[in-house]
């Protein structure tokens, strides 16, 4: 794995709803500009602050996540990581471990000692990302009705 340097990380915000829009659309194909400016408002009030790594001023990584705050009867402990995006040309660098691992800091501070995340069954490299980042499978299933 080669790392990038020089890697600054610092708050996610509204400002980068264009890389971040762009970066989605990469990997993704699907343009979601409204999506993304309503999950960026919402980051920057969420108490954790979702993250962006840069190189050279240029956005080529994002992760958001939040601590639960005993929403929906989860409690305080629990915290979910809800999207993680690098860059195809940066991937595979040590930025999504780099993102991580700062967020996952600071989940700790805030006193979090479970993480959630959820994985498509077929998105092997992110599984395998997740797994090398000490994910196991959990206790709770995602179940799905189709209508």
């Amino acid at each position: 794995m080669e790392e990038v340097e020089p890697v600054k990380l610092r708050i996610l915000t509204i400002r980068d709803l264009d890389a971040v829009t762009e970066i989605d659309y990469s990997l993704l194909g699907k343009r979601r500009k409204a999506y993304w400016a309503t999950r960026l408002e919402y980051a920057e009030t969420s108490g954790v602050p979702s993250l962006a790594a840069e190189v050279n001023g240029e956005l080529i990584g994002f992760i958001l996540g939040s601590a639960s705050g005993w929403e929906y009867g989860i409690p305080e402990n629990v915290a979910w990581i809800d999207t993680l995006g690098v860059k195809k040309e940066y991937q595979r660098k040590g930025i999504a471990r780099l993102l991580f691992n700062e967020m996952l800091s600071m989940f700790k501070k805030v006193g979090v000692d479970t993480i959630y995340v959820f994985v498509n069954w077929k998105d092997q490299e992110l599984l395998q990302f997740f797994e090398r980042m000490g994910f196991k499978k959990g206790d709770m299933i995602n179940l799905e009705l189709k209508i």
